[in-house]
């Protein structure tokens, strides 16, 4: 019964239903009530069907991946520099998945709805104060990302955080030098702006999103993890060297 719920759960149908319910209602924040400006379009449709990996920063916990979303079906539907009409919701693209953190997709309904869209749930360890005391992947965990790299594009967030300029963790570096995919960076940016901080909220009417879509990295895998994964913060401009510089205030 258990893998006959998992397999219901998996399945193209269940996905694309999540994906039309989820991505009409968030249209209008993406393309109407705000102004979404999309770079690099027209490389996605180049990539093949699976062992793609698009790194990212991020910005809220749930806004950024639906605009992945939206985009990479608009991709399928032939769309080349926008979402325009969003007709690519009556049959979605759905070979597509997100690392995301357990505690995040099981906190409430609408994200246990959400985690259906294709989440990949991982763990992490936290102390009564709530520090981190684990920043890499459980060997678990990394073993569903290269299943679903198999057959899939898998998007991750390397920094697991909202806050900028935080390094990123070692797990996302361990994934590319082991499973060798295509990785493509993606800076986001005005997220933060427009919605909340879960992503679901539209706070500021007006804002511009941001999307570019970078060429895929050149990437050594012989290279110590450490240097991959500096070699993927730069791609997605959230290391130090793209850190605004702090003006100390005029005494």
């Amino acid at each position: 019964m258990r893998n006959l719920w998992k397999a219901f759960k998996e399945s193209g149908f269940v996905k694309g239903l999540v994906y039309t319910v989820i991505g009409s209602i968030s249209y209008p924040g993406l393309a109407i009530i705000n102004k979404l400006q999309i770079n690099g379009m027209d490389k996605l449709k180049k990539l093949p069907k699976n062992n793609v990996l698009f790194v990212s920063n991020h910005q809220t916990y749930f806004a950024e991946v639906i605009c992945f979303l939206h985009i990479f079906c608009a991709v399928s539907w032939r769309k080349k520099n926008g979402l325009g009409v969003p007709y690519y919701l009556l049959w979605p693209y759905t070979r597509v998945q997100f690392v995301s953190a357990e505690e995040t997709m099981k906190k409430n309904l609408m994200s246990k709805i959400f985690a259906l869209a294709g989440s990949i749930m991982i763990k992490r360890v936290w102390v009564e104060d709530g520090k981190e005391v684990r920043k890499g992947l459980d060997p678990s965990d990394t073993r569903k990302i290269t299943r679903a790299l198999d057959k899939n594009w898998v998007i991750t967030f390397p920094q697991g955080t909202t806050t900028p300029f935080v390094p990123g963790r070692k797990g996302t570096a361990f994934i590319v030098k082991h499973h060798q995919p295509i990785v493509i960076p993606v800076v986001v940016d005005g997220f933060s702006t427009a919605f909340n901080k879960k992503g679901i909220k539209v706070i500021k009417k007006g804002t511009r999103l941001s999307v570019t879509f970078k060429d895929p990295m050149v990437i050594n895998y012989d290279d110590p993890t450490e240097k991959i994964l500096e070699d993927i913060m730069d791609a997605i401009e959230q290391s130090s060297k793209f850190k605004p510089l702090q003006i100390p205030p005029s005494a």
